[in-house]
């Protein structure tokens, strides 16, 4: 499997309508961030598919090291080695 890409050093704020369901990007090499645009493809890397039950304001992970995708977890806040 490929590693992750970071697409961005914070967390992108989106708003999320109920019952739409997303496919945020866990590779990091999506155009279309956070958002999944099939750039994914023979890396080994899924996105990650959520659908929320109610109408949200959401902030999904950019640097793609969360340990709780597709939402921020503050990974980004870490030192890269």
């Amino acid at each position: 499997m490929t590693t992750p890409i970071r697409a961005a050093d914070a967390p992108f704020p989106v708003e999320l309508e109920a019952g739409q369901r997303i496919s945020w990007c866990a590779c990091g090499r999506s155009e279309n961030q956070p958002f999944c645009d099939g750039s994914h493809k023979g890396t080994g890397i899924s996105p990650v598919r959520y659908t929320p039950e109610a109408n949200q304001k959401a902030f999904l992970c950019g640097c793609k090291q969360t340990q709780n995708p597709p939402f921020c977890d503050g990974s980004h806040n870490k030192t890269v080695a």
